[in-house]
């Protein structure tokens, strides 16, 4: 399954007009794949008023030679380079150097505006912007073996990035527990410059993009909330996340005994019962929470008592991962997700349509670093919710 959550805004956009497009000189040689591409991102520099970075601008580098070329066709009639904008052309080179694929259809400014957020969700230190501290903000695919592509990316820290780097999920919940025996010395408590509880963090990130056992996706706690526009592909984690977000807005108790009235038996009801009444009093110590970030906090934090644990486990134990997608899709019909939440179901195929699983998010089939782990055919349908600003 897929989740999601954004900002809700009207947005404009447009084709690019063929006609601006400058063919690449046949003189460029080099893989015309990759030089097209090259040449294109040159062009869009040009297209913002933008200058490429130094190290592409020799003569014979397509992106200056796009960059030429559209400084020719557009003169002083550029656009104006919006932060996103920039991480945008950035996220796209850096693809380009790497061999990369890099999906443009979906993931555009637009989409990058999206999936900002204001505080990493693995440190949840406010982020900053071009300060060349460690605190930045970066864009990052958080399933390694894909490419840039939508539902695969998230907006954390420099610092949770560069810790993550090439990581599995559960690599990145052995350094949990790695950074958690270290219980003396400089680093006591972290791992690789995470606490413990940012690589906990950090694992359950990355599980979900990641297809898992059914069995094994149905164990893990929910400590941290999906970030906007993220794809959830195991459905018992989008059934988590789903109950868990119902909490984050007004209203949420008749949703809720809406959502418990979807559920086959009397066992499997009171079985939810107790998991949410479990999680509603640790969100709300000491009094419903004013912040939005300090609720979402609470109730990542929920997530770490053993008593909702067990609750959860043993609730997704009786219901497996095609009744939980049906769930999601008829807690969707019946508008549970509120007004504040949009979830959008994907069909299986398009859940990580241009993801390049078959390369590993290579562009070339031989540069493929590892084996890519492929969504079971079962799941028909994979949810994104969106959540909109309260």
């Amino acid at each position: 399954m897929t989740l999601a959550a954004h900002q809700a805004t009207l947005t404009l956009e447009f084709p690019a007009l063929p006609s601006l497009r400058v063919p690449l000189p046949a003189s460029t040689g080099g893989q015309p794949g990759r030089d097209d591409i090259a040449f294109e991102l040159g062009w869009d520099h040009a297209h913002h008023g933008l200058v490429p970075p130094t190290e592409h601008l020799l003569p014979a580098n397509p992106v200056r030679q796009g960059w030429e070329a559209g400084r020719a066709s557009f003169g002083s009639r550029t656009l104006k380079p919006t932060r996103h904008v920039r991480k945008w052309l950035q996220l796209r080179l850096q693809a380009w150097k790497r061999g990369r694929v890099f999906e443009g259809v979906q993931v555009t400014p637009h989409y990058l505006a999206q999936i900002d957020t204001a505080r990493c969700p693995v440190t949840r230190l406010a982020l900053t912007h071009a300060t060349g501290a460690d605190t930045d903000a970066s864009v990052d695919r958080v399933y390694n073996d894909a490419a840039y592509a939508a539902g695969n990316l998230a907006v954390m820290s420099l610092r949770a990035n560069q810790a993550k780097g090439n990581m599995r999920w559960d690599e990145a919940r052995t350094m949990a527990v790695l950074a958690e025996a270290r219980t003396t010395g400089a680093g006591a408590g972290t791992a690789d410059g995470l606490a413990s509880a940012e690589w906990a963090r950090m694992a359950v990130l990355m599980s979900f993009v990641t297809p898992l056992p059914h069995e094994l996706a149905a164990t893990l706690p929910l400590l941290v909330l999906p970030p906007n526009r993220l794809r959830l592909l195991n459905p018992i984690q989008g059934l988590q996340a789903l109950i868990t977000l119902q909490l984050t807005h007004p209203g949420f108790a008749a949703r809720s005994a809406q959502l418990a009235a979807l559920l086959p038996g009397k066992e499997l009801r009171r079985d939810y019962q107790l998991l949410f009444h479990s999680l509603l009093p640790r969100a709300w110590d000491g009094g419903r929470p004013v912040d939005a970030q300090l609720l979402r906090e609470r109730l990542e934090d929920a997530w770490r008592n053993p008593l909702v644990l067990r609750r959860w486990q043993r609730l997704a134990c009786q219901i497996s991962a095609e009744q939980a997608e049906a769930l999601v899709q008829r807690a969707v019909a019946r508008g549970l997700g509120g007004k504040l939440l949009h979830v959008q179901l994907h069909a299986s195929a398009q859940a990580t349509e241009g993801w390049a699983l078959e390369t590993a998010g290579y562009e070339a089939p031989t540069a493929a670093a590892r084996a890519p782990h492929r969504a079971p055919a079962r799941r028909v349908l994979q949810p994104e919710l969106r959540q909109a600003a309260a």
